[in-house]
């Protein structure tokens, strides 16, 4: 898993998470949109997992087509 230190992770844009509202599951880059995928299929509601599938997958095509 990538490291995303506190201070770091306070510098990301809303845009920069999947769930910006509540700055959740960031996917700055393809390993966090990775990472997030897996978070969110262990302990994320359907909703939840539909909306962080989207996000990422508008953001980084290339991660649908790999799985």
């Amino acid at each position: 898993m990538a490291k995303l230190s506190a201070a770091d992770r306070k510098k990301l844009k809303d845009s920069d998470f999947a769930e910006p509202d509540r700055r959740k599951y960031p996917i700055e880059d393809e390993t966090h949109a990775r990472d997030a995928l897996a978070r969110v299929s262990q302990n994320g509601s359907e909703a939840e997992q539909k909306q962080v599938r989207k996000k990422v997958e508008e953001r980084y095509p290339e991660i649908g087509k790999d799985d």
